[in-house]
């Protein structure tokens, strides 16, 4: 039997050649998972051989990952935001940049007093935004909303997990809330173009949703969208919170101000590129 050094040297070596890129943190973080242990276990029993069922067991993720699988989907779930989330392909991977944004919106509601005030997060995905946030404020009503109704099903899940009450509905960006208001809107809405979109990783392309990525032949039809419907939404004194792809806020401060909205800016992340959108009405 091989051991645990032997097969982590032998992973790398492979995801290599298939031209998985960080082979060797992937082929750790792929064992590590299975084993139920962190990464630096595994050099502390570099030595120990792998059972079978655990060497067919890796082989198999091994093989995912080959494919250029995200290690995300093998192994399940990620961490974010202090919550476990889990996912599938019916939802995007939440992104560091999502934490980011996340880090923003709270340190705004920390500052406010959040009994009575009502949270959407539009396009909700995994739930992950609308979880973090009910999980941080319980005090906050939130509501997320999806078009997929398979994504809405691992938004429940991922709620029911973190043990917090996140009223979720289904629907095309505001058709799930005829005729209500909120205080807070946030969404991290599709915002890839097309001619963007024929350039990403097989990672994203091949495995992650299509809708949830692709908007429009711009890239730009959401925050179009948005910006023209949120007037009716968004309370006296409401704020909102928009993620977006880098270079894109020049365009989406156009079109705001284009809908009439004037109190806003864009946010930088933490390579100070143009990332998120701040509106106050």
């Amino acid at each position: 039997m091989r051991t645990i050094g032997e097969i982590l040297q032998l992973s790398k070596e492979f995801l290599d050649k298939k031209g998985v890129s960080g082979a060797r943190l992937q082929a750790e973080e792929l064992l590590a998972d299975l084993l139920a242990c962190s990464r630096m276990d595994l050099y502390l029993d570099f030595d120990r051989p792998l059972q079978n069922i655990e060497l067919d067991a890796y082989r198999e993720r091994l093989k995912r990952r080959s494919e250029h699988e995200p290690t995300q989907y093998i192994r399940g779930f990620v961490e974010f935001y202090s919550c476990r989330i889990e996912l599938s392909p019916a939802v995007l991977i939440p992104r560091q940049e999502t934490e980011i944004l996340l880090d923003l919106v709270v340190k705004r509601l920390e500052k406010q007093d959040l009994k009575g005030k009502v949270l959407w997060d539009v396009c909700c995905g995994s739930g992950c935004i609308a979880i973090a946030l009910k999980k941080r404020f319980p005090d906050l009503t939130v509501f997320a909303s999806d078009l997929s109704l398979e994504a809405l099903e691992v938004a429940k899940k991922n709620a029911d997990l973190n043990g917090v009450e996140v009223c979720f509905r289904q629907g095309d960006l505001f058709e799930p809330f005829s005729g209500e208001s909120c205080h807070y809107f946030l969404s991290n809405p599709p915002y890839i173009s097309e001619s963007d979109y024929r350039c990403l990783e097989p990672e994203v392309s091949a495995f992650e949703p299509r809708g949830a990525l692709l908007s429009g032949d711009t890239g730009f039809e959401f925050y179009e969208r948005i910006a023209f419907d949120l007037k009716k939404h968004l309370r006296s004194g409401g704020e909102c919170f928009l993620e977006m792809g880098t270079g894109q806020g020049e365009e989406i401060k156009k079109i705001f101000s284009l809908s009439g909205w004037q109190n806003f800016r864009v946010l930088q992340d933490w390579s100070s590129h143009d990332r998120f959108f701040f509106l106050e009405n």
